[in-house]
């Protein structure tokens, strides 16, 4: 996770800064073969060169950005997660609970569905 650590650095509340440590912590220890990296300034994860899931701040939460065949896919779970979400994204208010369940689906879905992607994102 060292590729994360400036990026960790820049969070100056304490409890944000925590809660993308044991994410990006969690995320590792799931998901080995995943490559951390920082693109477009946004910590992410990546398979085979491939766009799995990335991650944003904003002041009352964190986004969770799947792609959007990933929000599609998952839209229902999303909602009864009680998550706000865009088109893009899922917005977890930093008070929340992350529903690792469904972060864990997501991933796996993404891998699944990319599998044979030669691209960063889907065509």
């Amino acid at each position: 996770m060292e590729v994360f650590t400036e990026y960790l650095a820049k969070i100056d509340n304490p409890k944000h800064r925590t809660r993308m440590e044991e994410l990006f912590a969690w995320i590792t220890k799931k998901f080995p073969n995943l490559k951390p990296e920082i693109k477009w300034n946004q910590p992410m994860f990546t398979d085979h060169g491939t766009f799995i899931i990335a991650f944003s701040m904003a002041k009352h939460h964190l986004s969770v950005s799947p792609e959007r065949a990933g929000m599609v896919h998952f839209s229902n779970e999303i909602v009864q997660s009680g998550y706000d979400h865009t088109k893009e994204l899922v917005r977890i208010p930093w008070d929340d609970p992350v529903d690792f369940s469904l972060l864990e689906k997501m991933i796996e879905f993404n891998m699944m569905d990319k599998a044979n992607c030669t691209s960063f994102w889907r065509k």
